[in-house]
């Protein structure tokens, strides 16, 4: 499907010119992750690991910087101190909620026995830990709650949809990764009860794991804005509740951003599970309570949004496609409906699974946008086009933009404006930033 292009003339683009910028973040990447591993734990109760005792090492399916390398180095400082150490998938109902397709997570990121040098039990049955005072029931992986110990490995960050002072770290972990698919479940249900917010469930249920299962540390990794490993730190469990709060704060404060507030479309070239647990991160789109708009209080403002692929490495799980107003047909044909299904139904996102208004090409999107706008605002409309919201370190912004990024020290633009460029299929012919 196309819509009818009007313009001036043959020879004007509809479409506003674009020029590429990168923005000024601050790097904070450690040099050396397995010594930074191993000086963090030489300072955290992993010490009192005794010869021979079992050790499950909790591993989400995120796609956090270094992870392989973190986790290589967490077992061998386990082995060192005579443990034996197991890895475990924590990661609620993503891999289709199946142990071996949480086990295909792990190992799409190098994570497998033989990299890992231990095994990797992967396993759906959870034990019963508990009920809480509001009736929700408190599952727990299988295998690692008959482990000897259990050290829990996860990024700090904002949500896409928890708020709070616990939004994405080890607390979730703890909860839904480990709760596995049924936990996981469970949760979900009952979150829009308590607002969304971690806090008014975390206490007491972290409070029954740990009186159930040895929760010996977690390690926790914030990543810069260039998606370095900037930080890590083996938490003691007696202090998750209150270290977590800190560490997400340091988090938000080095996460990657969008370098304008408002934008009538932002064109994102892919999106994916291991970017984000809704595909693309709502705390940099402005979505995170509404898939349609923005809260009042809520920033940046993105009038629309269009996605043109996922990737590949999400193994068509397309949830967060139904936060976007436009779909390109090649991301909508490389959904997995029944991988999907279950993640948006488990997390109680359903919305997070609907198919956008799809077209065939960049360029019938595009003549979509126009479409809706006066033919004397095209030229300045403000439309911006990054790869993913991870990578924002150089993006593409419209003629709109151009007086505001040359006047701004934290922008560096790289080039003069330029039209847009379609090849025979009416696909962008080339990309305006690396």
């Amino acid at each position: 499907m196309s819509v009818e292009r009007t313009v001036d003339c043959e020879n004007v683009s509809p479409y506003p010119d674009f020029f590429p910028v990168r923005q000024i973040f601050q790097q904070h990447a450690i040099a050396d992750i397995p010594a930074a591993v191993g000086a963090t734990v030489a300072q955290s109760p992993l010490a009192e690991i005794r010869s021979g005792q079992s050790v499950a090492i909790a591993v989400g399916s995120r796609g956090i910087a270094n992870l392989k390398t973190i986790v290589a180095s967490v077992v061998q400082q386990v082995s060192d101190r005579g443990g034996r150490p197991v890895i475990v998938p924590a990661m609620g109902s993503h891999g289709g909620a199946t142990a071996d397709g949480q086990a295909a997570v792990l190992a799409s990121y190098g994570i497998t026995p033989e990299q890992m040098g231990c095994a990797v039990e992967a396993s759906m049955d959870t034990v019963l830990i508990g009920t809480t005072s509001d009736g929700v029931d408190v599952h727990f992986d299988r295998v690692a709650s008959e482990a000897d110990h259990v050290i829990v490995v996860n990024r700090i960050k904002p949500h896409t949809r928890l708020a709070g002072v616990y939004e994405s770290g080890l607390i979730k972990m703890l909860m839904i990764g480990l709760g596995k698919h049924r936990g996981a479940y469970l949760y979900h249900q009952v979150f829009p009860n308590y607002d969304h917010r971690l806090e008014l469930l975390a206490p007491e249920i972290v409070s029954m794991i740990m009186e159930s299962v040895s929760i010996i540390a977690g390690i926790a990794i914030v990543e810069d804005a260039f998606e370095n490993t900037s930080h890590i730190e083996a938490v003691a469990s007696a202090d998750f509740l209150t270290r977590e709060p800190e560490l997400l704060e340091l988090a938000r404060s080095r996460m990657p951003r969008l370098p304008f507030d408002h934008a009538d479309l932002l064109i994102v070239d892919q999106i994916g599970k291991e970017i984000s647990g809704c595909g693309m991160d709502t705390n940099v789109i402005g979505r995170k309570t509404n898939d349609r708009c923005a809260a009042p209080d809520e920033l940046p403002k993105i009038r629309q949004i269009y996605v043109r692929s996922l990737t590949e490495k999400t193994a068509g799980n397309g949830c967060g496609v139904g936060i976007a107003d436009y779909g390109h047909r090649r991301m909508v044909n490389a959904i997995n409906e029944e991988v999907t299904r279950i993640n948006c139904v488990t997390s109680a996102h359903v919305t997070a699974g609907a198919i956008p208004i799809t077209f065939d090409s960049d360029r019938d999107v595009l003549d979509a946008v126009v479409s809706q706008t006066q033919a004397d605002r095209r030229p300045d409309l403000k439309w911006l086009w990054i790869r993913d919201t991870l990578q924002l370190s150089e993006i593409a912004c419209s003629r709109g933009y151009w007086d505001a990024a040359s006047q701004r020290s934290d922008l560096e633009v790289l080039g003069e404006l330029a039209p847009l460029r379609f090849d025979n299929s009416g696909d962008f012919a080339s990309r305006l930033f690396s």
